[in-house]
């Protein structure tokens, strides 16, 4: 037996400490287990009920996030939303975010709910690359709302605005609102970074790193609601709000293309209905970063799956991979858990 992977083994239980129930080897799964040794995934994990059914490679390896570090943001504004130390529909101007060369008048009526969902019509140049402003139209021919475009200028001001308006620093809130009450196992908010690669903008993304188990433990957070061990950590109704479908896939194709069966909520990638054959992935949405790094919340089948690919080295886990492969790998071990 190739020891890297398991359903339900010892590996997934010590991962994930605290489940209930003794730890059980039981068979490997060929399909996943082979598929996952041909390609370049680091690690992954595939939680059913809150269970692990399977695990591959070392869980508790830290390494980055890349872009699935904003479904992590939207996570955080939570509770500071509910508090009401953030306004979703605030405007930039009101909250006083500038950049280098000044935003224009128009950009300046962009609310913290516009950036969210990726819709600010700022299109002023961003530290980090990776996202689709190649697409941008000219500066200040759209008005805030009307047009998706995947931009990491809104995401890196969301966490600019997150600092301001709570007076709290993005990994320190990190830390103390979800990471420490749902116990992440190898978080370390000491040794988060920030980046600003460009020297365009004020604003730096703020990047993450974690690991596959703590990767997991995010997932089955949202997938219960926000709720961890029958506590509340994160307002139901946000989960609710931002993983709903706000931009469908056809839009998305056409604004800013990225997966074909994938819309957009509120820095969660979110299936679209009416993109997917499989109808289990109907309320399904996920992170995504390049590489390879996936956090998917299935909540038809209770299954959550964290994968992730260790950066550096160079590896990577195409879209295409994940989603055409993996991912379905995945939910034929979620089905067969539910049929016993």
């Amino acid at each position: 037996m190739d020891r890297r992977y398991f359903i339900g083994g010892v590996l997934g239980a010590a991962a994930l400490a605290g489940k209930r129930g003794a730890a059980r080897e039981l068979p490997p799964v060929p399909a996943l287990g082979r598929l996952l040794e041909s390609g370049q995934t680091s690690a992954m994990t595939v939680l059913h009920r809150g269970e692990p059914i399977f695990t591959y490679g070392d869980l508790s390896q830290v390494s980055y996030l890349a872009s699935a570090r904003k479904s992590l943001v939207s996570m955080l504004y939570g509770p500071s939303v509910k508090s009401g130390a953030i306004r979703l529909d605030r405007t930039l101007a009101a909250i006083g975010v500038d950049d280098l060369g000044g935003l224009l008048p128009i950009e300046c009526t962009a609310t913290v709910r516009n950036l969210l969902m990726a819709r600010s019509g700022i299109y002023h140049p961003a530290a980090n690359a990776g996202d689709a402003s190649a697409l941008a139209p000219p500066r200040g021919s759209v008005k805030p709302g009307r047009r998706f475009l995947y931009n990491n200028w809104d995401f890196n001001a969301l966490g600019a605005i997150f600092e301001i308006e709570t007076g709290r620093k993005i990994y320190d809130a990190f830390d103390a609102d979800i990471a420490r009450p749902i116990g992440l196992q190898d978080w370390r908010a000491d040794l988060q970074q920030t980046r600003n690669d460009t020297g365009k903008s004020l604003y730096p993304a703020h990047h993450f790193g974690l690991s596959t188990r703590d990767m997991a433990r995010l997932g089955q957070l949202m997938l219960d609601r926000g709720r961890w061990r029958g506590r509340p950590v994160i307002p139901a109704s946000w989960v609710a709000l931002t993983t709903a479908l706000h931009t469908p896939a056809a839009r998305v194709g056409r604004e800013s293309p990225f997966m074909p069966q994938l819309g957009y909520g509120y820095l969660w990638w979110v299936f679209d209905a009416a993109a997917v054959r499989d109808r289990a992935l109907h309320g399904a949405y996920t992170a995504s970063g390049a590489y390879g790094q996936f956090i998917t919340i299935v909540p038809r089948l209770q299954l959550v799956v964290a994968h992730k690919t260790a950066v550096p080295p160079p590896r990577n886990v195409s879209p295409d991979s994940y989603f055409g492969q993996i991912l379905p790998a995945a939910l034929k071990l979620a089905r067969d858990a539910a049929a016993g």
